[in-house]
């Protein structure tokens, strides 16, 4: 949460390159720290430090990508991080079973240091260049982004316009983002992290395996193929986000995560009432792989995709900072409270779950825009009118 609050300001004043440089700094500390611990405070300051770069990670990732990308390919791109977030988490999953847990951390400085070589390579967000005035810099970034022969003078222009008329207003805070100007894109924003969060995915996720035990099923097999089904559908759904569009693929998925939930507590509830206990396992499970396929689907990525679109630059920094807060400050209090609910009703806590999933189909249908095949140009234009 402290990454998310200063990551926007940070990447706003020393650039989007730069500030992954310092966080990828804050992973590598934290991973060091962890392997050379002898004791809990060295545990408590590595997971601090790589806390940090992760919630700072998570904002401008996303926002580099949206500013880099052609129109046709950035929904596509964006959605690419949550592949590779998937990814890395099953691979950890999968490693973890044959390494200690201090070889396990050093595997953590392997993305690191191929993030760290990567920036030599690639070009500063064009949009940050043309934003604090280096106009030949900026120029030659989206060149090299679109190819030596493409021809850029529509781009550039259309970028330099836009940010000109938002220079010519006065520099926001996060008080400014509740201003008429900005409230529908901040509701946006915050609203999508909401509903991705507060549907229950980090207290599913965190306690995958003990749910598979709860509902009598083999938790090793479980936890892979739930590892497996994520990576596979997020990568299917990279490839048709910039053709199917965001909204519909938000609506799928709401509504698959409000099936999964249900079958999830008629599963508990049956074992609750000792009714029928294979009925119970094979609903558990169907209930949960069918939870994680959805959230894959589009609740994963879309709403990363939408934060990084909606913004304009002159408040990028702030609201996507806010938006970010509100997603990690949701996974740390579904985390917490999770445990707590299965103690109250365990087929309770996933009605609850269904409900607010069932509130973000009504959220996304009311607020959410389309946002596929327009420029961040013609969206912000729009949705803050």
């Amino acid at each position: 949460m402290i990454g998310a609050i200063t990551s926007g300001p940070i990447a706003d004043f020393i650039g989007r390159k730069w500030a992954m440089r310092v966080y990828s700094a804050f992973c590598v500390g934290g991973w060091f720290s962890i392997y050379f611990a002898k004791g809990s405070l060295a545990l408590d300051i590595g997971r601090l430090a790589g806390g940090y770069g992760m919630g700072a990670f998570s904002y401008v990732v996303p926002v580099y990508i949206a500013e880099i990308a052609p129109v046709n390919l950035r929904g596509a791109l964006t959605t690419l991080n949550q592949v590779m977030i998937c990814t890395g988490v099953s691979v950890a999953f999968i490693i973890g079973i044959v390494l200690s847990w201090r070889t396990l951390a050093l595997t953590g400085l392997i993305p690191c240091a191929v993030l760290l070589l990567g920036l030599f390579f690639i070009p500063e967000s064009p949009r940050w260049l043309a934003k604090i005035g280096s106009q030949k810099e900026f120029e030659a970034a989206l060149q090299k982004l679109r190819g030596k022969d493409a021809d850029i003078t529509h781009e550039a222009a259309e970028i330099q316009d836009y940010i000109e008329e938002l220079e010519k207003l006065p520099k926001a805070n996060m008080f400014d983002l509740f201003q008429k100007r900005y409230l529908r894109s901040v509701t946006i924003g915050v609203g999508l992290m909401v509903c991705q969060q507060f549907g229950g995915i980090n207290g599913i996720c965190f306690y995958v395996s003990n749910i598979f035990e709860t509902a009598g099923f083999s938790p090793s097999i479980g936890t892979i193929i739930y590892a497996l089904l994520q990576v596979v559908i997020t990568l299917i759904g990279a490839t048709l986000i910039d053709r199917v569009g965001r909204k519909p693929m938000l609506l799928v998925s709401a509504a698959g995560l409000v099936v999964g939930c249900l079958l999830t507590a008629i599963a508990f509830y049956l074992k609750a009432h000792e009714l029928s206990e294979k009925a119970a396992a094979i609903l558990a499970v169907t209930g949960i792989l069918v939870y994680i396929s959805a959230f894959s689907a589009g609740m994963g990525a879309v709403p990363w995709v939408v934060m990084s679109e909606i913004f304009p630059i002159n408040v990028k920094g702030v609201a996507g900072s806010l938006a970010t807060l509100v997603n990690w400050f949701g996974a740390w209090s579904i985390s917490y409270t999770f445990n707590f609910l299965m103690e109250w009703s365990s087929w309770g806590t996933f009605i609850l779950y269904a409900a607010i999933n069932a509130a973000a189909i009504v959220f996304i249908v009311m607020v959410v825009p389309e946002t596929k095949g327009r420029t961040l140009e013609q969206i912000q234009a729009d949705i803050n009118a």
